[in-house]
């Protein structure tokens, strides 16, 4: 199992784009992925899922994958956040 923290810097937190955005850097994975914020986790694959946490900006977030490609899933996670600059 791979994990890591991410607070959230957009001004607007995570909403349909930038979700969707997240939504795509890892649909080709095997890895079972999960974003986790304000006691609740969800799938990282399903937009849906994504849409109903609300996260906010300053929200602290956790992506945990668990499977072959795990490490890959979570470098890619971090780009997606870096370039779009959703968080750090």
């Amino acid at each position: 199992m791979a994990e890591k923290l991410y607070t959230i810097i957009d001004d607007a937190g995570i909403h349909a784009r930038p979700a969707t955005l997240l939504v795509k850097s890892v649909s080709n994975f095997n890895s079972e992925i999960n974003l986790e914020y304000n006691g609740k986790s969800v799938n990282l694959k399903s937009i849906m899922g994504v849409m109903s946490l609300g996260i906010v900006k300053g929200a602290e977030t956790k992506i945990v994958a668990s499977g072959s490609d795990e490490n890959e899933v979570i470098a890619a996670v971090t780009e997606t956040i870096t370039k779009q600059g959703l968080g750090q």
